[in-house]
């Protein structure tokens, strides 16, 4: 087990890849009472043309990542729900475009509920009736976020960038497609992809890090798995031709909603685990020093009544895609796309984009890490988002403290171009 110490942070991580693939992360927090077990697979809803080297590609209907966590709690013995309520734990899981994660958290029987994690989750139970019983229930789901404006406005935004990549379709699925999904699917898409090789177990909390280690290679010594190999993930090639710039659609809203998105190209990105993170890092400090809420641009598109307190923005940079999106309910969308367009276009321009500035910024970004620290349910979430190759959350500040003005404005060049660049209007529907 090799130990990695944060002397900065007082932290103390401790890593083993298994003989069956697994990574393990454990992290000792002896002043918490809480402790949390995250088991989390590298595969999304976004994974759905998948082969093994030499052999056939394959095709699955979309949401089968989101269907298949659905279904992983439910056992022939019964809901794994009870069985973790009986240790006194609370659990949960979560689909993204990218991972799958399965959680739990709990303040005694450890032990217990960490073998319980990674039992349920290593022991697959379909059967077609199973199956057919959660279509309805995921059915609801989906129909649940058509009817959610601001899940169709971002949405709205993806088919617009990424109209042939799976990024743009929901992660749950479509009614048609969920239907689709068969037992069989649902074990072929398992037994590739939840193979303890593609898969992470992180642990923080109350623990004694070879105490829990232990407790894992016993649990995994004990399970038999298939020979590791290689997955092959496939991605329709696009260009910037092939983003729509624009498109609408009316919906039950009181106010307009607007939003504007900047997509990158995986082939552009820069090449390296920590090359990729300062790219992140000095992304969102620039569209912190152009559009934050204590930048002149924001104090002016809001006192102007273009913005309100709905504004926001986020850079995202997962496997297979990255790209920047800005929204606001506003009574005046064409004015709002155009002002966030021209202000990114221009950021290189802009006044407040200087060492002074950014520096302040740096500082807030680190306080509000540091802060961040004290939550073991933000380190257990955020652990796994932000692993970039041997890179860890714990990386972050020396990531944050060595970026310069000038990455800030590399980033800028390289992300921030009209041809990328999309926009997504939800408009009230008209009155009879």
């Amino acid at each position: 087990m090799n130990k990695k110490v944060y002397s900065t942070l007082n932290e103390k991580l401790y890593t083993e890849v298994l003989d069956n693939g697994l990574t393990v992360f454990i992290l000792p927090k002896r002043e918490f009472h809480k402790t949390y077990g995250l088991f989390s697979t590298n595969y999304g809803s976004i994974d759905n043309e998948f082969a093994y080297q030499g052999e056939k590609r394959k095709k699955v209907p979309d949401g089968i990542a989101h269907f298949l966590e659905h279904k992983m709690f439910e056992k022939k013995e019964g809901d794994i729900f009870q069985e973790f309520g009986r240790l006194g734990a609370s659990a949960n899981a979560f689909t993204s475009f990218t991972k799958t994660s399965y959680l739990f958290s709990a303040t005694d029987h450890i032990k217990d509920n960490l073998l319980t994690l990674l039992d349920f989750v290593q022991a697959p139970y379909f059967t077609p009736e199973t199956v057919e019983k959660e279509k309805g229930i995921i059915a609801q789901e989906i129909q649940m976020y058509q009817d959610n404006p601001d899940w169709q406005l971002f949405f709205g935004l993806l088919q617009n960038l990424y109209p042939k990549h799976p990024l743009h379709i929901d992660i749950a699925g479509t009614v048609n497609s969920i239907d689709k999904i068969t037992a069989d699917d649902l074990y072929e898409c398992y037994q590739t992809f939840y193979h303890p090789s593609n898969m992470i177990l992180f642990v923080v909390g109350n623990i004694d890090p070879q105490e829990t280690m232990s407790w894992v290679k016993n649990n995994q010594a004990e399970k038999n798995f298939t020979d590791i190999r290689e997955i092959y993930r496939y991605f329709p090639q696009e260009t910037t031709f092939d983003i729509n710039s624009y498109s609408s659609k009316t919906m039950s809203v009181s106010r307009p909603k607007a939003t504007l998105g900047v997509r990158g190209f995986q082939e552009n990105l820069p090449k390296g685990d920590k090359a990729q993170l300062r790219f992140r890092t000095a992304m969102n400090l620039l569209l912190q020093l152009l559009l934050g809420n204590t930048s002149k641009n924001y104090l002016r598109l809001y006192q102007e009544g273009i913005i309100d307190d709905s504004f926001g923005f986020d850079f995202s940079l997962e496997r297979s895609f990255h790209m920047a999106d800005f929204s606001s309910d506003t009574g005046r969308p064409e004015e709002f796309l155009q002002e966030i367009e021209d202000i990114l276009l221009n950021f290189a321009n802009e006044e407040e984009v200087n060492e002074e500035n950014l520096e302040r910024l740096k500082k807030k970004m680190l306080g509000k890490y540091f802060q961040s620290l004290n939550s073991l349910e933000f380190i257990a979430n955020q652990f796994t988002q932000d692993l970039f190759g041997t890179l860890t959350l714990f990386d972050l500040p020396e990531i944050i403290r060595s970026i310069q003005l000038q990455d800030c404005l590399d980033a800028g060049n390289y992300l921030l171009k009209k041809e990328a660049m999309a926009r997504f209007c939800l408009k009230p529907e008209k009155e009879v």
